[in-house]
């Protein structure tokens, strides 16, 4: 069997994820100190333990509706009206298995062969993959530091054509941190105004931002309600990752159509986890402000510490990861990670692994804890003074 014949030319062209390379690399070095991988330490706060662990022991073991428990996408509405100003009713609510299904899901549902989907970079690795897979055609926006690593109005205007169908907004950013506030969002509001153009709002990270101002949510902004799918979940602001749970809200047409697909190809996201994300939604509020605060503690140490190496850092203002410029070594992004994993046993992710504008930084998350953060500071700081960096 000739398999390159066989295998969809789209999916063949995909790139294997940066993160997961690294994340390899570095599981096979005993004393490796990976911070490579967007996961936080925390336990899963007990009650929402508890609540799955009694959702077991009362047999609910069985398929949930495609799109959910009822109880559940009315908790999500409840606390997306508390937390963020936005207006759902249980049927614009999709439940998924991650954050991750539910960007493939509206990008499935909107984009057809030939469509442009405008994505701002650096960004989270899997919204180009997912627009090629459709047939879409990938759009890529370069932000820059001096700009917060926001999206510009200008920015996007320049890149908006006839065919334009989807803009993803990925903010908080991974991996750069920046975060856009009200009047960033309302200056890209009236680019899109008067347009048929949708937004995917991607604000996994919504709960995780530092500083006075609170997260505001696209689709709070007068009018962008019908025009965007906001994607959230239970990963990283409850500490739920292997939960593998997360949802879309948006117009109802929309989400209609992402949960034919879901139906199709999930049935429906794991019962258990359901259960205890109600108790997630309803319970720990005081969870996510505890989880923030230390996340902010370390935000704060990992700046100083890479800014007194010389490794320039933008001050990131949202999710748990910093975006330093690893330009005075000389080397590419890829052969600075490279060796900084060999000669001292630190995994960061080369910048570039999430776009071509991010080459000359790379990727640090300080979701790990502080005795590890200290130690992967020293370790780099030595890698630098060897080389002659510092």
């Amino acid at each position: 069997m000739d398999y390159q014949q066989l295998l969809a030319p789209a999916a063949k062209a995909m790139r294997p994820s940066g993160i997961r390379r690294f994340f390899d690399l570095a599981a096979e070095m005993p004393h490796c100190i990976s911070l490579g991988v967007g996961e936080p330490d925390f336990k899963t706060p007990w009650a929402v333990r508890d609540a799955g662990i009694r959702s077991l022991e009362q047999g609910r073991t069985r398929y949930t509706a495609n799109a959910g428990l009822k109880e559940l996408r009315a908790e999500i509405c409840a606390y997306l009206a508390r937390r963020f100003d936005l207006a759902y009713e249980p049927e614009q609510v999709l439940v998924t298995v991650g954050g991750s299904e539910a960007i493939d899901l509206t990008i499935r549902a909107l984009v057809a062969p030939g469509d442009e989907v405008v994505i701002p970079e650096p960004c989270f690795v899997c919204y180009e993959p997912i627009t090629q897979l459709t047939g879409g055609v990938p759009v890529h926006i370069a932000t820059r530091a001096e700009d917060g690593f926001r999206l510009t109005p200008a920015a996007l205007r320049a890149a908006i054509t006839p065919r334009t169908k989807l803009i993803i907004l990925p903010y908080p950013n991974n991996p750069t941190g920046g975060v856009m506030g009200e009047g960033d969002l309302e200056a890209i509001a009236e680019v899109l105004r008067g347009t048929g153009i949708m937004v995917l709002s991607d604000e996994i990270y919504a709960e995780l931002t530092y500083g006075l101002d609170r997260h505001v949510s696209f689709a709070s902004l007068p009018g962008m309600a019908e025009r965007t799918v906001v994607v959230n979940g239970f990963s990283k602001a409850y500490a739920m990752t292997g939960w593998r749970l997360g949802y879309a809200a948006g117009p109802q047409a929309v989400i209609k159509v992402m949960t034919k697909i879901h139906q199709s190809c999930i049935m429906s996201a794991p019962t258990t986890s359901q259960y205890a994300a109600i108790t997630a939604l309803h319970n720990c509020d005081e969870a996510i402000e505890t989880m923030r605060d230390e996340y902010n503690r370390r935000r704060r140490y990992v700046v100083k510490s890479l800014n007194e190496m010389g490794l320039a850092c933008f001050e990131p203002r949202g999710a748990f990861y910093v975006f330093p410029g690893i330009q005075a070594s000389g080397l590419s992004s890829e052969e600075f990670c490279e060796r900084l994993l060999r000669e001292k046993e630190v995994a960061i992710v080369p910048g570039d692994a999430f776009g071509a504008c991010g080459e000359g930084y790379a990727r640090i998350s300080y979701a790990y804890s502080v005795d590890h953060l200290q130690t992967a500071m020293g370790r780099i700081r030595a890698f630098l003074q060897e080389n002659h960096w510092l």
